[in-house]
């Protein structure tokens, strides 16, 4: 449809390097999924979300700074040429949005929640990322650092909405950051990038909704033709014991 010289590329839709094709198709299916599996045993009790801890927030961190540096290779190598300064832009707007998106993650969750949250940081980082992928490569410093703060503050605001509001069980954000980010990076195209106005944000438009559709209805209906057969979930008792013990016969972390 884009990269293949279809017709959302006909249409004037830009997407440098995923922001909707490879992010918001993630995050769509990890919202139908997510809500087709419905939440872990515990996570709603009386209506109220109730917080499950993660089990090792270092190696969190260390996974976020993996995908950080994996995404030089991500959108640098979109570029597709060894053209110095283009590949220069690209690998600097991409981690000046990721630092400017972890940077106001951590201060809106110091604002208001009281604390600076490392998790909420680590997706901020991750949504920044989310955010510059679709215009890497048309984008000042400046711009880089302005999505990248848009999606920090979203990605805080989309979790707390995700999980509390709309009750949606999402262990890592992956509909905030991917979805919610993803959106707005390509938006950001044609509020931005160097062919920035209405005829460019309306292709935009076009092209989030369009590929919106066509995620939705095949997530979906694989989802459900999955579920009706050889089940989405693990039993009840598979659930209470965990899975390393379920799958692999073994406890990755002690808790006794």
């Amino acid at each position: 449809w884009k990269w293949g010289g279809g017709w959302l590329d006909r249409a004037g839709f830009y997407d440098f390097a995923g922001s909707t094709l490879v992010h918001s198709v993630g995050g769509w299916g990890a919202l139908v999924l997510a809500i087709l599996l419905g939440p872990r045993k515990g996570k709603y009790i009386d209506g109220k979300a109730q917080a499950i801890p993660a089990s090792n927030l270092p190696l969190a961190a260390m996974g976020v700074f993996l995908l950080w540096f994996g995404w030089f290779g991500f959108n640098g190598g979109s570029v597709l040429t060894a053209d110095p300064g283009l590949v220069s832009l690209v690998l600097v707007t991409t981690s000046l949005a990721a630092a400017a998106g972890g940077f106001t993650a951590a201060i809106v969750s110091w604002a208001f929640a009281g604390k600076p949250d490392l998790t909420m940081a680590l997706n901020g980082i991750l949504a920044g990322l989310v955010g510059i992928t679709a215009g890497a490569d048309q984008m000042s410093g400046l711009d880089a650092i302005i999505i990248g703060i848009v999606a920090g503050v979203l990605v805080y605001f989309a979790v707390i909405t995700i999980d509390s509001k709309l009750k949606i069980d999402d262990p890592v954000g992956a509909v905030s950051v991917h979805l919610v980010c993803g959106i707005w990076g390509t938006l950001a195209v044609g509020l931005l990038g160097a062919s920035a106005g209405t005829d460019q944000l309306m292709a935009q438009i076009k092209g989030i909704v369009s590929i919106g559709i066509f995620t939705v209805l095949f997530v979906g209906i694989v989802g459900i033709t999955l579920k009706s057969t050889l089940g989405l979930r693990v039993d009840p008792e598979e659930e209470s014991k965990g899975l390393d013990i379920a799958e692999h016969g073994m406890e990755a972390y002690h808790t006794a």
